[in-house]
């Protein structure tokens, strides 16, 4: 009896697996929110993003991130760090305006409808940093509001 029923469960199990559709690679993006007009709007928000990293300029910092922005990162010890947008932007003060050495460059971005993800790769002489950005648009304007990265030495 026991082994009909584990049966009859398998046999159930599997059918419905066939008729349920998997999620698909690439998402639709929903109708009047077309990836292809985002995406140098996303595009400009990074490179905001990427111009106050280059050159330490807390304006372009803020104006690509929400205010309660996460950033998040693995310390060498193994556990997770993060940082408020005010004590990452205080790291900035004292090179205000200093260009650093370094190719900074957009790897990938992926819209869907509100959200974006985008991957930013920083080549500096000393180490690499590899950010992943979550960015929603609100009120129709993009912001960041999410980083999490990794960094290695070179």
């Amino acid at each position: 009896m026991l082994i009909r029923r584990l049966a009859l469960l398998a046999l159930c199990s599997s059918a419905l697996a066939c008729t349920v559709s998997p999620i698909q690679a690439s998402s639709p993006t929903p109708a009047g929110s077309s990836s292809e007009l985002e995406e140098p709007r996303v595009r400009a928000v990074v490179e905001q993003y990427l111009h106050g990293l280059k050159f330490n300029d807390v304006a372009s910092l803020r104006a690509a991130f929400a205010p309660d922005a996460k950033l998040l990162w693995v310390r060498r010890d193994g556990t997770m760090g993060q940082l408020s947008q005010e004590d990452w932007y205080k790291g900035f003060a004292a090179s205000a305006g200093k260009e650093e050495e370094g190719d900074l460059i957009i790897s990938s971005v992926d819209i869907t409808g509100d959200v974006a993800a985008v991957k930013v790769v920083e080549t500096y002489p000393k180490e690499v940093y590899v950010d992943y950005l979550n960015l929603l648009r609100a009120g129709g304007q993009w912001r960041i509001v999410n980083k999490v990265y990794t960094r290695w030495s070179r």
